[in-house]
């Protein structure tokens, strides 16, 4: 493998929920579901802007305005680098592997996610809301491979979702399940892999 490619949500970020109260955690236990609700899609996909979203996440969970945005903005603010992963990213980065970002992700969580430290590390990325196009599609695989010119077979694409990870591999990339319950055995048997 020459190629490591990672989905952000639940691989490289995520909230901490000794963080979160329960009704925070309860409000976005959506983000959890297979398939997600449509107007989370749209978001991702870009089809749908940051109030059009919030006018949806209101009639989906009977909320008030001012209050569902506030916990969506919360919600950006509270996303942390997973520790064993920016340990593996960065020892990853100094081996020698290119490293790239395939995610499903929104404009105003992306703008966040770019500023953080652990951002610089990744040589290029394909994000859902730029390209109109998001995972499971394979669009957006085809997308990866011909902008940064990657050869399937030299290439490791990590995703907690077994329907991404799934269709990664249907266009012959190398696939692994992350898991977001055991991230440190999730990082450990990478480190086999590929250290």
């Amino acid at each position: 493998m020459k190629n490591i490619v990672f989905d952000l949500g639940q691989v490289v970020f995520a909230r901490d929920l000794a963080k979160c109260s329960e009704e925070f955690v309860r409000f976005f236990s959506y983000v959890t579901e297979t398939p997600m609700p449509q107007f989370w899609i749209d978001y991702d996909a870009g089809a749908s802007d940051f109030d059009k979203m919030i006018d949806d996440l209101c009639a989906y969970r009977g909320a008030d305005r001012e209050y569902a945005r506030q916990m969506v903005l919360q919600s950006i603010d509270k996303q942390e680098t997973i520790e064993p992963t920016g340990r593996l990213i960065r020892d990853l980065k100094s081996a020698g592997y290119k490293l790239y970002v395939l995610s499903n992700m929104s404009r105003e969580f992306i703008d966040f996610l770019r500023r953080t430290d652990i951002y610089e590390c990744f040589d290029g990325d394909v994000i859902s809301c730029e390209e109109g196009v998001v995972k499971p599609m394979p669009r957006i695989y085809d997308i990866l491979l011909e902008r940064f010119a990657l050869d399937p077979s030299e290439t490791l694409f990590i995703d907690d979702r077994r329907e991404n990870v799934e269709a990664a591999a249907a266009k012959g990339i190398g696939a692994f399940l992350f898991d977001k319950h055991d991230r440190e055995g999730s990082c450990a048997r990478l480190r086999e892999m590929l250290l």
